[in-house]
């Protein structure tokens, strides 16, 4: 059994910042590729950032140079390190992940979500 548990999200003025963090548990022999999802009400759910286990980055255009993913091995946590922040930023957080169960069993998981809220 894998799980995602994300924690950071709030409310936040424009222009503020917030961190995000996704720590992977339970049965784990390796976590590969860990990235960050958002969904706004009404609208569908849009990658945000990824991070290879090489600490290899992606970013949506709508984020880059404001956010800034960023992953701890040992501990098996990505973060999100969110700036600059924009009401159009407003959505539910999800983090996302390749995990290695076993040396012959690989699934991908998905954490709960966790809201942030950017006011103007």
């Amino acid at each position: 059994q894998v799980q995602l548990v994300e924690s950071g999200g709030g409310l936040v003025q424009a222009g503020g910042s917030l961190r995000l963090s996704c720590a992977a548990s339970g049965t784990i022999s390796a976590v590969n590729d860990m990235g960050w999802y958002r969904q706004a009400p009404g609208k569908q759910r849009e990658f945000v950032a990824a991070i290879t286990s090489g600490s290899s980055t992606n970013y949506v255009d709508s984020v880059k140079g404001r956010f800034t993913i960023s992953r701890d091995n040992a501990k098996n946590t990505v973060y999100l390190q969110m700036n600059s922040l924009k009401p159009e930023d407003t959505a539910v957080y999800y983090c996302n992940a390749d995990v290695w169960a076993t040396p012959w069993h690989k699934s991908n998981y998905w954490g709960q979500g966790t809201q942030v809220t950017v006011s103007s």
